[in-house]
């Protein structure tokens, strides 16, 4: 309701400086109506008679009320109320956005509550929902790279691969240099105005047959921007150290290591930066950095078009008009 209110508007607007004579009309009706109702002196011993009003008699002098609605009414239908309807075309040369995510055993650690994957899903979940016209895709790694989602713009069903993502899919170990080589090989031939990557990892380049700087290399070479997360607290976390036949994890304490300064270089490298998330607060705000960096152009055209309400103000004022003059000659009529 507020809404329709703020979208209202007028055409003639000055006709409402009518509503000023609404005291005026009423004080007019009122003196006129009152001549019309007949009365009867009686004398004073008349007192003695027991004169009681009955409702028609309370009701009467209301019936003005009727028309002075009326004339508020017609009032505003003459400065013409129009209902504001807004449309708009959005042109939005956006930004093609690769997830690269680290699926390696040791993302289960449990310095991050309930643990870093599960942390990193739900903060990258809220980054695809801040980036409305972008294309985002997803990667994940180990000790080799998958895509389980290409360039879309279809977020709900990003969010829910990304959601579907666990450790141990893919064969364990962190081949950094994999993950961004298939990220950058998805994203190169895109047309966007600005191709981005995000890798997140907690490890050490330990696998794989590219290497991480000739994956941002290659990268620099199909103008994408790297920007790299490290993940995981300083010290020691409580991580998985092996895993017993069932392929259940077995914890203990290890101490944490990111080759922060081979994920610096890439991140340089490529025009982007390298970032070292400790907890879930910093993680977001990290993401949050990135969205301020990686705007979208947008060129958004509006439209407006007017509906005219009038008629409707006219037409329940018309029907005020006759309702009172209906009333006063059936049920209110008074006797000649």
């Amino acid at each position: 309701m507020i809404e329709l209110i703020k979208e209202l508007s007028f055409r003639n607007p000055y006709y409402l400086l009518l509503w000023a004579l609404i005291p005026l009309i009423y004080f007019i009706l009122k003196k006129y109506y009152t001549k019309k109702i007949d009365t009867i002196n009686l004398p004073e011993s008349s007192s003695l008679l027991k004169f009681k009003k009955n409702w028609r008699v309370t009701l009467l002098p209301y019936l003005i009320i009727f028309r002075l609605l009326a004339f508020l009414l017609f009032i505003f239908a003459l400065a013409r109320p129009q209902l504001a309807l807004q449309e708009e075309k959005v042109n939005a040369e956006g930004i093609d956005i690769m997830l690269t995510v680290d699926l390696s055993s040791s993302m289960l650690a449990q310095d991050f509550k309930p643990d870093r994957l599960e942390v990193c899903k739900r903060v990258a979940a809220q980054f695809i929902d801040k980036r409305k016209y972008d294309r985002l895709g997803l990667v994940s790694f180990s000790g080799e790279a998958f895509t389980p989602c290409p360039l879309t713009s279809d977020h709900d069903i990003l969010k829910e691969y990304l959601a579907n993502l666990q450790c141990g899919l893919l064969e364990d170990g962190t081949a950094i240099g994999m993950g961004l080589g298939t990220a950058v090989n998805r994203i190169k031939d895109s047309d966007a105005k600005s191709k981005v990557v995000i890798l997140l990892t907690d490890g050490v380049n330990n696998a794989g047959y590219l290497k991480p700087i000739t994956a941002a290399e290659i990268a620099v070479k199909f103008n994408v921007k790297v920007y790299t997360i490290g993940v995981g607290t300083s010290g020691a976390a409580l991580t998985p150290v092996s895993r017993r036949s069932d392929g259940e994890y077995i914890f203990g304490l290890a101490q944490v290591e990111i080759d922060e300064p081979l994920l610096r270089e890439m991140a340089t490298l490529t025009g982007g930066k390298y970032y070292r998330a400790t907890n879930e607060r910093s993680l977001e705000n990290i993401y949050a950095e990135i969205d301020k960096l990686e705007k979208t152009t947008l060129e958004v055209t509006r439209f407006k078009r007017f509906k005219d309400l009038y008629f409707w103000f006219a037409g329940f004022a018309l029907f005020l008009l006759i309702t009172e003059r209906l009333l006063r000659i059936t049920v209110f009529r008074s006797t000649p």
